[in-house]
């Protein structure tokens, strides 16, 4: 897989979200997670108000972490109004209904692949472009919590970060 890293050579699905390719549709990316959530929303008995809806769209613009003040300015831009506290909840919100990540190493927000089924979660962050892949690989959070297990620490919030370069920046030659 070092020589080629195409997604297609991963023979399991323990991809999420892969990197946006040349010619990505972030417009579909926005409607599925938008459907998702709203569907979702419906059957747990939740409501997705229109701010929590447009935080989460905001989020869905681009596969890079968003942070929470620029979230904020993108609300103010739309309506004038937004405060922090408003960002803050519906970030909140979101989290507690797995719509999005936080990404602690940037302090900023990635929209989740698969809302519908909890994860830990493994995020590949490009220190080129800052696009984002998320993974799901159970063996990887299975290995973490056996070992551990065996130091007697319990595993709460498995996530794991991980630095480096994406395809098309590492074709771009960047280091």
């Amino acid at each position: 897989m070092r020589d080629n890293p195409s997604i297609q050579t991963i023979t399991n699905d323990a991809v999420v979200s892969p990197f946006p390719v040349k010619g990505h549709d972030h417009g579909r990316c926005i409607r599925s997670a938008l459907g998702e959530a709203e569907r979702l929303c419906v059957a747990r008995g939740r409501r997705l108000t229109p701010i929590r809806r447009r935080v989460l769209e905001l989020i869905w613009e681009s596969h890079q972490p968003v942070k929470a003040y620029d979230l904020l300015a993108r609300l103010r831009a739309d309506s004038g109004r937004a405060a922090p506290p408003t960002v803050y909840r519906a970030l909140d919100f979101l989290l507690a209904e797995h719509f999005i990540h936080r990404l602690a190493s940037l302090n900023a927000y990635v929209g989740c692949g698969r809302p519908a089924h909890g994860h830990a979660g493994q995020f590949l962050i490009c220190r080129g472009c800052e696009a984002v892949a998320e993974l799901d690989d159970p063996a990887v959070t299975e290995l973490l919590a056996d070992r551990a297990e065996a130091l007697g620490f319990t595993l709460t919030e498995p996530v794991i970060e991980l630095e480096g370069l994406c395809p098309r920046c590492r074709e771009a030659g960047h280091e």
